[in-house]
């Protein structure tokens, strides 16, 4: 879909900074007003059922209750299984692969699926997330606003940078950690001055948007905090530790189970009735609970559960709610997305720092005397620090926390806390949530995002650029070779027999060999493994007599991939571009 061509004409005489310009206030514009709406969509079905079920008898609310999760995973798995099946999670994965496999471009059906699925089942009470889904609503409009405005397919970049900063931005009206968040994780260069700009702008437009509608106020109203101890300056580090601990936790069991449920029996379009049967359960034994025990049943297992995390950051909860509060949550969150849930992970992380932050806070005070600010820092650490496990964005989890809270004073035990942070998730994870993710589905990023550095070029695996499905000579009989030739074009194969590789041959040695009856003459092979550099495999294909370099395992020996001179040209062409931005 394009724009009328006298209006695209008209686009065309401007010069291309002010095309580009033009491009990215819509950008702005748009992707504030559809993550406002989102936000709004959100709110209006969660206050329509939850409070009003809760303010029932305790019965009423169970009953209700299991037919509302029941209804919105239905819909919601419904709405994913038929329309758009790549709409379900957070969203964040999706964005960061249209960015570098697809150059930008993501369809507007994944937008409209993911706006009218996330609003009903985080609403509807999935222990999920806005804000992925915002980024992912908002970087779809964004790309084609930019195809209705004449850029092609493959110049979007720019304009889902810019549509995923505005969808973050609006949702947690937070435009500075959103710029940050765009450039360390969708894309892992934060140099990168070609997108910065243009997230920039848009970042600004949409909390401009946000403003207007929703109010200038951070996301999380805290108590103003004059100063913490000396202690909180020990303890700080600690308590981010163990929170990234819970992190990474929730990233292994999350993606460890969403893997096993790829075989399950189950239908897809019933899977997220699964995961909101169990959300259910959980939330209801904790607002049963809380009720009959302290006369106040928590809802913060349903949905965000934003009330109920600013009670924490009020320290206006009792250590042993926010810890049952802890547990629950990480359960209720881990089934949601496991079993084909669409929200996001970055709401119930924050509440899962908080939470523990909280509830260690207390642990701590029996032996050293804790200051009530010194317990509000603590929590607002675990919510960093838990973040910045699970997405491995250290800036983004300091600024974004500190842009919701608006408190100055917890800067230096953030940095401190995400230090600790890092360096834990680090350790327990390979890659942050959503690389895992892709990783899980068969993408592999580290083959689609170009080197930046000559270094890094001359560093970057063999594994990363090879063709990992060769075509192999594995009989020498006139028929199979026949067949072969005649259903590929390449100019040269290894050739393969009984498992083990005996060289390789050219095209025109096989048409020779058929001609005159023949075995085929096979040439010596140069061959690498995968973990080899870049720079050493460079330096073999260049001295081999034939240009081709077959890529073998490391132990078995066995034929894993090629790489020719074509492909080593792909990949020096992309460093150039790389290095032009």
């Amino acid at each position: 879909m394009n724009l009328p061509s006298t209006l695209t004409d008209q686009l065309n005489r401007f010069s291309k900074p002010t095309r580009e310009l033009m491009v990215t206030v819509a950008i702005g514009l748009g992707g504030g007003l559809a993550a406002v709406a989102f936000n709004r969509s959100i709110n209006f079905i969660y206050e329509a059922i939850w409070p009003r079920l809760a303010a029932g008898d305790l019965w009423g609310f169970l009953g209700w209750s299991l037919l509302v999760m029941v209804g919105v995973g239905a819909i919601s798995g419904w709405l994913l299984s038929a329309f758009c099946p790549e709409a379900a999670g957070s969203g964040i994965p999706q964005v960061k692969l249209a960015f570098w496999r697809d150059s930008g471009f993501v369809s507007l059906r994944a937008g409209i699926v993911k706006f009218v699925a996330g609003a009903v089942t985080i609403g509807g009470g999935a222990s999920l997330g806005r804000e992925g889904p915002s980024v992912h609503l908002s970087g779809s409009l964004a790309s084609n606003i930019a195809g209705w405005l004449g850029v092609p397919k493959h110049g979007r970049r720019s304009a889902l940078a810019a549509g995923a900063a505005a969808g973050l931005a609006a949702a947690f009206n937070t435009p500075i950690s959103a710029i940050t968040f765009v450039l360390e994780e969708v894309i892992e260069d934060l140099n990168s001055a070609r997108y910065l700009g243009h997230a920039l702008l848009a970042a600004v437009l949409a909390t401009f948007v946000t403003h207007l509608f929703l109010g200038s106020h951070p996301a999380f109203v805290i108590p103003i905090v004059q100063s913490i101890s000396w202690k909180l300056y020990l303890l700080a580090p600690i308590v981010a530790a163990l929170a990234a601990v819970i992190g990474a936790w929730f990233q292994l069991f999350t993606l460890g189970w969403r893997e096993r449920i790829k075989t399950s029996p189950i239908p897809t379009w019933a899977r997220p009735m699964v995961g909101m049967l169990i959300t259910w359960a959980l939330g209801c034994a904790v607002f049963v609970l809380t009720l009959k025990l302290y006369g106040h049943g928590r809802l913060g297992v349903f949905s965000l559960g934003y009330p109920d995390l600013t009670d924490i950051l009020h320290n206006n909860m009792l250590w042993k709610v926010a810890l049952l509060l802890l547990v629950a949550k990480f359960v209720a969150t881990v089934a949601s997305y496991a079993w084909g849930g669409c929200g996001g992970i970055f709401a119930p992380t924050l509440f899962l720092g908080a939470a523990f932050g909280l509830g260690i806070s207390e642990a701590i005070s029996w032996v050293f005397p804790l200051w009530e600010g010194d317990r509000i820092a603590l929590a607002v650490v675990g919510m960093s620090a838990c973040l910045g496990a699970v997405v491995r964005a250290p800036i983004t989890s300091i600024l974004i926390v500190f842009e919701m809270t608006h408190e100055f004073t917890f800067v230096p035990v953030l940095l401190l806390g995400t230090f600790a942070s890092q360096l834990v998730s680090r350790w327990m994870t390979k890659d942050n949530f959503y690389t895992d993710v892709l990783a899980r589905d068969g993408h592999d990023l580290a083959r689609l995002i170009p080197p930046r550095t000559l270094e890094e070029y001359r560093q970057s695996r063999l594994g990363t650029v090879a063709n990992f499905k060769p075509v192999c000579v594995t009989s020498l009989d006139h028929q199979d070779l026949k067949h072969l030739l005649e259903a590929h074009a390449y100019r040269r194969f290894p050739v393969v027999l009984d498992g083990k590789l005996q060289g390789t041959v050219t095209r025109g040695e096989l048409d020779l060999a058929l001609r005159e009856f023949r075995e085929p003459r096979i040439d010596s092979a140069t061959t690498a493994t995968p973990d080899e550099t870049l720079a050493v495999a460079q330096m073999k294909l260049i001295h081999s007599n034939h240009g081709l370099l077959v890529v073998l395992h490391e132990t078995t020996g066995a034929v894993l991939g090629l790489m020719t001179l074509h492909d080593l040209f792909r990949v020096e062409e992309n460093f150039a571009k790389a290095s032009e931005g």
